[in-house]
């Protein structure tokens, strides 16, 4: 019986990788990756030596043929995102249909860790038992609709949002007199957390661009 892991990685600092997902990627016969050159970087940091193919939101049928063998020999297989928990706004489900779907035997385990969404709530300093997750908003297509609805939401609002766009977002949120967490390179030497309105953190990033990289996890209280 083939085993397919989903093995939660380090959203920055190295030390995060728990001693159960280090041993799950030395003993794998075979590491999936959204990006190989990430996972090559934590590998060669632990001196891990394993095959590793790529599996990403653009995969085709092709690579799926690539992976079906390792499947069909009773493999043990580890999935891993870019960074943080699989599953949570990467390919990790639609890997995992496929392997359910053509083999049904298979053991689906997860190896949880470090995730961003996590964090975060960790870090908000608000009641957090009910919240909505969106995930990376829309580049365009429906944008307008999300950004409307987190104003409207009457529970806490959480989404990602890329270095290329977080001034964006902070924009069409600056009329909105909620309460936002904003964590900035979580978990890395420069990890900053954010709080005021969408407005007043947008002043402080307009202020010092030196602090607009990375990837940017939000909280929009209700």
């Amino acid at each position: 019986m083939s085993i397919l892991y989903l093995v939660a990685t380090p959203i920055g600092n190295l030390e995060d990788l728990s001693l159960r997902a280090l041993r799950i990627l030395q003993e794998a016969d075979l590491v999936l990756a959204e990006d190989t050159r990430v996972i090559r970087k934590l590998l060669g940091h632990y001196n891990i030596r394993v095959d590793v193919l790529s599996w990403h939101q653009h995969s085709s049928d092709k690579d799926w043929q690539r992976i079906d063998k390792f499947f069909s020999q009773d493999k043990q297989i580890a999935f891993v995102s870019d960074a943080g928990t699989p599953g949570i706004s990467d390919p990790g489900g639609k890997l995992i249909e496929l392997a359910l779907k053509h083999y049904p035997e298979a053991k689906i385990v997860p190896i949880p860790g470090a995730s961003a969404l996590s964090a975060i709530i960790s870090v908000a300093g608000i009641a957090m038992d009910d919240f909505l997750f969106l995930g990376f908003l829309p580049h365009k297509k429906g944008r307008q609709t999300q950004i409307a609805e987190i104003k409207a939401a009457k529970r806490p609002v959480i989404f990602f949002e890329s270095v290329h766009r977080i001034i964006k977002a902070l924009e069409q949120l600056s009329d909105c007199p909620k309460k936002l967490i904003v964590g900035r390179e979580l978990t890395k030497q420069f990890e900053t957390i954010y709080r005021g309105t969408a407005k007043e953190i947008l002043d402080i990033l307009n202020k010092d661009k030196t602090q607009i990289k990375g990837e940017f996890v939000i909280i929009v209280n209700k």
